[in-house]
């Protein structure tokens, strides 16, 4: 399958191209020819076959093409050795609990599946330099990517982070690794640490002394591998009931939208989702292109549900092109709520108190959309996108209780901080980079 770029002057480009490249030569995002339709007999057994054979059959669908089937179902493998279940809630919302990887995020899948294909493209080139992988964090994408790439040959992996925006535990989690991971410390927003990396892209001196790439959801081979998450979650559901399985609508926790936009070419694939809603921060600027049809990108603002802190989602190009940039299409598939922190803390008290049931504050955000958001008859997924230990202060204060931290997070927690502090200005990182090719 060949690729273009969103802004339509990159066109006919190879998946081994788009992987390593990550980011187009005209500033755009790579999408592909032609979404493949799943035949309709998949979705009628889709209860039966295991997680890791429904994703291989997804990921077939969308890679078969350039991939040899057998290294694409080793990487499927690989990349999902945990389960990803479908917890009840209430008696019509229930949580796909994507945080059983090893970094406890949603983000482990598409960032272990990216490691896996990006290293099997790099061995099939000519050039044989190092790969040098910059990733833009506000939290778990920086500890999903350099625990998916730490230790892999020829790569050399950069994560850039906003100075004290990220919980403890995130930044332990790519702070500590050292090898081929260096975590950089930006005196800025996280909309800085994104400038800085497309600026990067961009820059034909960079270009010319190193291979760059992104594991951001930028890189198609990020994103599209969270589509898995959604046929799960139908799979999941239909084995409870034919009746909420045909009224599925999804609540999508929405930073820079590579998940929902993952969900959207699921739905275009065929997955039969009644509709998604995107859960929003203080940060909503998405909604307000829902309710008026115009994009206003401005600075990001801090929030206790920080990985959603985005001001400029680099995949509402995505989602603007899958629809052929027609509000009203965009409009009839999504809805979008935003909630304060005060609204996120309340809901994780109640949702607690209610049912049991321990909310992180994103997966809060999208628990409160169903809430506010489901139709009579309708029966509502959301993603619980983090382990609640990795927000462990926001929780406690919310709470006034102590929460369990998982050993896999206290082994992280042991590890010493190496970062290296580093302006928002480009040129600085510029010369940083270049010292270093």
């Amino acid at each position: 399958m060949l690729y273009y770029s969103t802004n339509n002057k990159v066109k006919d480009v190879a998946l081994s191209d788009v992987v390593i490249k990550g980011l187009a030569d005209d500033n755009g995002l790579f999408m592909p020819d032609y979404i493949p339709a799943i035949p309709s007999m998949f979705f009628e057994h889709i209860d039966k076959p295991e997680f890791r054979d429904l994703a291989y059959t997804v990921a077939y669908m969308l890679f078969g093409e350039d991939v040899h089937a057998n290294m694409l179902k080793m990487m499927v493998n690989d990349t999902l050795s945990f389960d990803v279940p479908l917890v009840k809630v209430t008696d019509n919302i229930f949580s796909l609990e994507l945080f059983h990887g090893p970094t406890l995020a949603f983000k482990d899948v598409g960032a272990r599946f990216m490691s896996r294909m990006l290293s099997y493209f790099i061995q099939r080139q000519d050039d044989r330099r190092n790969v040098n992988v910059l990733v833009a964090t506000s939290g778990d994408t920086g500890s999903a990517v350099a625990n998916g790439f730490l230790g892999v040959e020829g790569i050399h992996v950069y994560v850039l982070y906003p100075k004290g925006q990220v919980s403890q535990i995130q930044e332990s989690q790519f702070t500590t690794l050292g090898k081929n991971i260096t975590a950089l410390e930006v005196e800025g927003s996280f909309d800085d640490c994104q400038a800085l990396v497309k600026s990067a892209f961009l820059d034909n001196d960079l270009n010319a002394a190193m291979k760059l790439t992104s594991a951001n959801s930028i890189n198609v081979a990020r994103f599209l591998p969270q589509a898995f998450y959604y046929f799960q979650a139908y799979a999941q559901l239909k084995k409870i009931s034919e009746k909420a399985a045909a009224n599925m609508v999804i609540s999508v926790p929405s930073g820079n939208f590579g998940n929902l936009t993952a969900g959207l070419v699921a739905k275009r694939m065929g997955l039969p989702v009644k509709r998604f809603i995107a859960a929003n921060n203080r940060n909503d600027i998405f909604l307000n292109y829902l309710q008026t049809g115009e994009y206003n990108p401005r600075p990001s603002v801090s929030t206790i549900a920080n990985a959603m802190d985005v001001g400029n989602p680099s995949n509402f190009a995505r989602i603007l092109n899958l629809y052929g940039y027609s509000h009203h299409a965009i409009t009839t598939d999504i809805c979008g709520y935003k909630y304060t922190d005060e609204e996120i803390a309340s809901t994780i008290r109640e949702c607690r108190s209610e049912t049991g049931y321990l909310l992180d504050p994103h997966g809060a955000c999208g628990y409160q959309a169903l809430k506010d958001g489901l139709k009579e008859g309708e029966y509502g997924v959301f993603l619980e996108t983090a382990h609640p230990a990795k927000f462990n202060e926001t929780v406690e204060r919310i709470l006034g209780e102590k929460i369990d931290i998982p050993e896999k997070l206290q082994e992280f927690m042991k590890g010493e901080k190496q970062s290296i502090p580093m302006s928002a200005d480009f040129a600085s990182f510029k010369a940083y980079l270049l010292s270093k090719a």
